[in-house]
């Protein structure tokens, strides 16, 4: 999320600085101001978080690039801020010449690319000032750094990540630089449900400790927004793909003894260690056998992409609605370096930080419905993708070994939906068994991984 300014001077007091919502792309004119961190007459220094809003995409925290006073707040809680529009006034403690010098690299003109631009031996970077400042702190040159962003744009993570391999340090789940808290600690409540994680505990049921009843004395109605009228369009155009679903359960007895012997290893490494980077590691490990569940078609079905990146989506029951974010180019990840970085979305999550780039750029989902308590579900594709998972609770339930004896087995079910106009079920049968061989045998996926 980006603001332009404008500004202008008073008498008697510093200059007023006025920020702009600007285009923040994929067609998004407006968001949902939905907290307020300072008020009028408030002291900001740079990086203070001054409000969180949300668009139908993902909360965004805005922060002050001045130190100053607030002047002049344009909305109240819950209202609409439109794009284009002033968001917050800040009288500056800078000087005229640093505003107008500010005004030089980020200019309403350039608002429609959400960050600003520099030229850097012939190459057009993109980076907000904070992450040039954080470049420049760290002797980096925005030429050497990849972009992750949109149209290429070098977010904090990027020189976070260039950093971490100039010097071989392993970065915390969830820097700092990403999670900026605010002042007020968000209720229990407002942590996301663990369907990204899959656990052998179950939830306790309601109660004291659990969701309350409800009674209200009249019918109420307020318009849908955020992310619940992203889920309505969402699955709106996934009603329009028919379905092909198809079911079966895993013995993942080796896999939880295989777990418990990597946990205290993992936590001794500052990362939570669950049952997800296996599932996601070995749906990648699958789809290179499979790519044409990693694709997209456009929106006649005319056309279909074979994504070359495994970002695979998984979907956080949180108090904001259902958030699919996603773990980036799986197919290079370690099950170690998946754990941190789900760790990483699971505290944004909870603190509902999730950004754009986090919930954008999904190729193949995966939704673990059983850490509330499902066994099967019939999962819903979320186009432009083609396929999906949804994971059930793990049971200790009896079997039969190959000698015939009946033993303990820790068994879970797994729906899977297909787009069905251009994955037939054998297909998608054959993917299924292939990452169902890799959980019932995890040692054999050390043979392929890379």
């Amino acid at each position: 999320m980006c603001l332009t300014h404008q500004y202008h001077h008073r008498s008697n007091h510093g200059p007023i600085v006025q920020f702009k919502l600007s285009d923040i792309g994929e067609g998004i004119m407006e968001v949902t101001v939905k907290e307020w961190y300072v008020k009028e007459g408030d002291k900001v220094s740079q990086f203070d978080s001054i409000c969180e809003v949300q668009s139908d995409k993902a909360s965004v925290t805005i922060t002050s690039r001045y130190d100053g006073v607030i002047r002049k707040l344009y909305y109240d809680v819950d209202a609409t801020a439109l794009v284009g529009k002033p968001l917050v006034d800040i009288e500056t403690e800078a000087s005229a010449e640093l505003i107008q010098e500010e005004d030089v690299v980020e200019t309403p003109a350039m608002a429609r690319e959400e960050h600003t631009h520099q030229e850097i031996k012939g190459h057009k970077t993109q980076a907000t000032p904070a992450v040039r400042r954080l470049a420049m702190e760290n002797n980096i040159k925005l030429s050497e750094v990849v972009g992750s962003g949109k149209d290429g744009r070098i977010l904090k993570e990027d020189i976070l990540n260039f950093l971490s391999k100039q010097t071989g340090a392993i970065l915390p789940p969830a820097p700092f630089q990403d999670i900026r808290t605010p002042p007020t600690a968000p209720p229990p409540s407002a942590a996301p449900r663990p369907t990204s994680a899959a656990m052998v505990s179950r939830p306790g049921p309601a109660g004291p400790t659990g969701p309350r009843p409800v009674f209200t004395g009249k019918d109420r109605m307020e318009p849908l927004k955020g992310f619940h009228r992203a889920m309505v369009k969402t699955m709106t155009a996934a009603l329009q793909i028919p379905h092909f679903g198809y079911c079966d359960e895993v013995d993942l007895s080796q896999l939880v003894q295989l777990r418990s012997d990597l946990k205290s290893t993992s936590e001794g490494r500052g990362v939570k260690l669950s049952y997800m980077p296996f599932f996601i590691k070995a749906a990648s490990l699958g789809l290179l056998h499979f790519p044409i569940l990693n694709a997209s078609v456009d929106e006649g079905c005319q056309n279909i992409t074979y994504k070359a990146s495994h970002n695979v989506g998984v979907a956080m029951d949180t108090s904001q609605g259902l958030l699919v974010p996603n773990v980036k180019n799986v197919q290079l990840l370690s099950v170690f370096d998946i754990a941190q970085e789900l760790n990483r979305l699971q505290t944004l999550g909870a603190a509902g930080q999730l950004g754009a780039a986090d919930l954008s750029g999904g190729t193949f989902t995966l939704s673990n419905i059983g850490s509330i308590g499902g066994t099967y579900a019939k999962p819903v594709i979320l186009p432009p993708e083609v396929a999906i998972g949804a994971l059930g609770k793990i049971q200790v339930l009896p079997r039969f070994d190959p000698s015939g004896q009946v033993v303990r087995a820790h068994i879970m079910a797994v729906s899977w939906s297909a787009d069905h106009r251009i994955i037939d079920g054998a297909t998608m049968c054959r993917f299924s068994n292939l990452w169902k061989d890799y959980l019932e045998n995890p040692a054999r996926m050390v043979l392929d991984l890379k």
